[in-house]
């Protein structure tokens, strides 16, 4: 079995991009705010989380343990 060691910046980073991807997602779907505003916030976020995922994802998963 594999095991993959994270550390405690790493668990950060990717509760990070989770909440931009989640907040980008609700100001996507949102209708409280112009729609100017709210698709463009939305949109950076989304793309903020999404494309800072890659690298994490590829840190993380690179990373292993024998156990």
């Amino acid at each position: 079995m594999r095991t993959r060691a994270l550390t405690v910046p790493d668990i950060l980073l990717l509760a990070g991009t989770r909440m931009a991807l989640g907040a980008g997602i609700g100001l996507l779907l949102a209708g409280r705010l112009s729609e100017g505003s709210r698709r463009g916030a939305g949109a950076a976020l989304l793309a903020i989380g999404a494309l800072s995922s890659i690298p994490l994802a590829m840190n993380v998963f690179g990373k292993t343990n024998s156990a």
